[in-house]
């Protein structure tokens, strides 16, 4: 373990050097354009060099690199990019260690525990392992289930995930103490979103409680299924799941041949999709094809069919308080209030400390200015340029503005992402967002009483900082008469920092997605403002994607 351990701190090591020789070091000696012709193909070997040490390490590392592959909002485009191919698929434990495992977590011989099992993992990944297998003919008859899905943890995982978090949280603390990367990204606070994450997948008993809160949340609609829990068979380390195998959700040429309709399973999928997320908070984070089985049902009016979930180990939610800073977020933008807009998002934890805020404010401001009370027809006649000069004039926000979205949004990031690929495959003219519009309204109301109180905080708030007005006019005429108070020309500071192109985009496309969801809300709200955001949302987009540069 102690080599282990030693081998993820040399890699980090060594990836610090390196970057400081080459953005801190070389430009001083006028080398400044030639580390950023390189600077791409540099980040993309550091990825390649790290996925090969992850393959050979297992573990939690690999879990670390799709964890990473993940977030965009921190590392550049190029890292990530190439960490996206990163498979968690390795070699399986001999079965005699996972059987003495089974044998010693079940507290009973294995032959007496299964009628059969195949020995043959039908999936190996780096914490766990599945099997096929038959329940014994008593419990069978008691639990109306003979054929199992057996997963079961790699013996010893839980000391390789100690050494691995070890060594990520010693790495953390090495990034927080370089301030350069501090005021782009709160480190350790990543290391502990993802040791989170970590201990409960190397916990099947969590997994077993999130597949039960997912049934209930789900009991009364007759579409949703998911596998029984065997639990005289499943313990921390093993998990013994009904076997629900059936039509993989991408195969329309199984899905046609059943006589179920591909279109129909798109669109219920997104149903489905989005009544987890603004109806019950609590959303599978990791909803690929694989996941989500289709079985035929037959019924009075032909063939019929429920979507069945499945590996519940990866799991999202919306809060109370992630939920209202929403609402905050909301109530913002209707408001046309750039300052609050700020505050929300600052609440939201989308926003690092570090962040300018003062700019941010200045760039929300110029787009309600410009984009609000506009109809939809005029934005659709607006000149191009316009949205590239305002793209252009916060470039420098573009640059340096320090996001670092909370986990739950990544995974919600994720989950439609991947469910929009499934539907588009499905059926490639449906529009998954076409069935946003019912359930986007109850985040805006959040169901009547949680509004109110929303509301009457917002008064409070206003209130009170009317009673403190004097107070801060005071202060301010102070610092004034005393010479403490500066003006601020954001468009005549000096560019100090510069960070390389690939950051920026990252940067744009945030800013585009935030565009885009706040329109999604206010346009289903029947406020013009929706359009125009969803317009304005373009330039970044295009920026993202790089359809232009900036100066």
């Amino acid at each position: 373990m102690k080599s282990r351990y030693r081998r993820i701190l040399r890699f980090a090591a060594f990836a610090l050097i390196q970057t400081w020789w080459f953005e801190l070091v070389l430009p001083k000696f006028g080398l400044k354009r030639w580390v950023a012709a390189r600077r791409i193909a540099r980040y993309r070997a550091m990825a390649r060099r790290f996925s090969v040490l992850a393959a050979s390490l297992g573990g939690l590392i690999i879990k670390a690199g799709q964890f990473a592959s993940s977030r965009l909002d921190v590392l550049p485009a190029a890292i990530t990019a190439e960490l996206e191919s990163l498979q968690d698929d390795v070699a399986p434990e001999p079965f005699d260690t996972i059987r003495a495992l089974i044998d010693n977590e079940l507290s009973m011989p294995f032959d007496l525990a299964f009628a059969e099992f195949d020995e043959s993992p039908i999936a190996a990944a780096s914490l766990g392992q599945a099997y096929r297998a038959r329940l014994a003919p008593n419990l069978a008859r008691d639990f109306g289930v003979t054929n199992v899905v057996v997963k079961v943890l790699r013996p010893g995982i839980e000391d390789i995930v100690e050494v691995d978090l070890r060594a990520l949280r010693r790495i953390g603390g090495w990034l927080s103490r370089i301030k350069l990367i501090a005021r782009r990204t709160d480190a350790p606070a990543l290391v502990e979103e993802f040791a989170e994450v970590s201990l409960d997948e190397v916990n099947y008993r969590h997994e077993a409680l999130n597949l039960e809160r997912f049934r209930a949340n789900f009991r009364a609609d007759s579409r949703v299924a998911v596998p029984d829990v065997v639990w005289e068979r499943s313990t921390q380390r093993v998990l013994t799941l009904e076997d629900v195998s059936a039509i993989k959700i991408n195969d329309v040429t199984a899905l046609m041949a059943a006589g179920i309709n591909p279109n129909a399973v798109a669109a219920e999928l997104a149903r489905v999709t989005f009544e987890q997320i603004f109806n019950h908070g609590f959303f599978h984070a990791d909803p690929h094809p694989g996941n989500i089985f289709v079985t035929p049902v037959a019924s009075a009016e032909g063939n019929d069919f429920t979507l069945t979930f499945i590996d519940f180990g990866m799991m999202g939610e919306i809060d109370d308080q992630l939920r209202e800073g929403l609402q905050r977020f909301i109530f913002a933008l209707v408001a046309r209030d750039a300052r609050a807009c700020v505050v929300a998002m600052q609440q939201l934890g989308v926003l690092l400390p570090s962040a300018d805020a003062v700019e941010l404010e200045r760039a929300i401001a110029a787009v309600f200015e410009r984009f609000g009370g506009v109809g939809v027809a005029e934005i659709t006649q607006t000149d191009p340029k316009v949205f590239r000069e305002l793209a252009i004039e916060f470039s420098e926000l573009l640059r340096t503005l320090p996001f670092q979205l909370p986990e739950d949004f990544l995974l919600l990031a994720r989950s439609i992402s991947l469910i929009s690929g499934v539907t588009s495959a499905l059926n490639r003219d449906f529009n998954m967002w076409d069935a946003v519009d019912p359930f986007a309204r109850t985040l805006l109301t959040g169901g009547g009483a949680s509004t109110l109180n929303a509301l009457g905080r917002e008064v409070l708030a206003v209130l009170t900082t009317l009673v403190q007005l004097p107070n801060r006019i005071e202060s301010a005429l102070t610092r004034l008469d005393q010479g403490l108070v500066s003006v601020r020309l954001p468009e005549l500071e000096k560019r100090v920092r510069r960070l390389d192109g690939s950051t920026r985009r990252v940067s744009a496309a945030i800013l585009a997605a935030a565009l885009i969801g706040g329109g999604i809300v206010l346009r289903v709200a029947g406020d013009d403002l929706g359009n125009a955001l969803l317009i304005a949302s373009i330039p970044l987009a295009a920026y993202a994607l790089g359809v232009f540069r900036l100066p």
